[in-house]
């Protein structure tokens, strides 16, 4: 484990801030024999800045879709916004589409194109809309292989994606072919 440098016998982990506490304040869902869907809010925590910057203001992971109208209307409530990002997942949890815009309608347009293979929904409202394409880009990006579904977006094997999908000013490393290499062919 790293030390402290002032000479202390502390470890790293003891050094960090505490996390957010979860307050659940109601239900939003209970389909009676497996998921319920709690609403709430994290509460910082002592020791954390108040004037924290956060990336998200609204997410929800790995929801039932049998929940999307009442979660829904439920953010419609709290007038938090009702775009962002979105990820729909098949029964195993995996990804097979990551997309961004008004949330609740195209993950309902996505589980209606395939109703058999989509049982969950996740969603992250993002604090700056700026923000929403980087964060989509990033996901796409982590999922790459998995997306059946992102058949435009998706890049599979080695070649990286286009840094200008980030937000101008953002510093970038990138991996390129040398002149004058030519790219090999595949055998077999």
């Amino acid at each position: 484990m790293a030390k402290e440098t002032s000479g202390t016998d502390r470890s790293y982990t003891s050094l960090r801030k505490a996390q957010a506490t979860k307050r659940s304040l109601k239900t939003i869902y209970d389909d009676k024999q497996f998921w319920v869907v709690q609403q709430g809010k994290l509460q910082r925590s002592q020791g954390r800045p108040q004037k924290t910057e956060h990336l998200f203001r609204v997410v929800g992971e790995k929801l039932p879709f049998a929940a999307l109208e009442e979660i829904r209307a439920d953010l419609r409530q709290l007038h938090l916004g009702m775009e962002g990002v979105y990820v729909a997942h098949d029964s195993m949890g995996c990804p097979r589409y990551i997309g961004r815009g008004r949330i609740f309608g195209r993950l309902k347009a996505r589980k209606k194109a395939h109703p058999l293979e989509l049982e969950y929904f996740s969603f992250y409202v993002v604090s700056e809309k700026k923000h929403e394409r980087e964060v989509e880009t990033l996901l796409i990006r982590a999922a790459g292989f998995l997306l059946e579904f992102n058949t435009r977006k998706k890049r599979v094997g080695l070649e990286s994606g286009n840094v200008r999908d980030y937000e101008a000013g953002t510093v970038f490393y990138e991996r390129q072919r040398r002149k004058g290499v030519v790219k090999r062919k595949r055998l077999g």
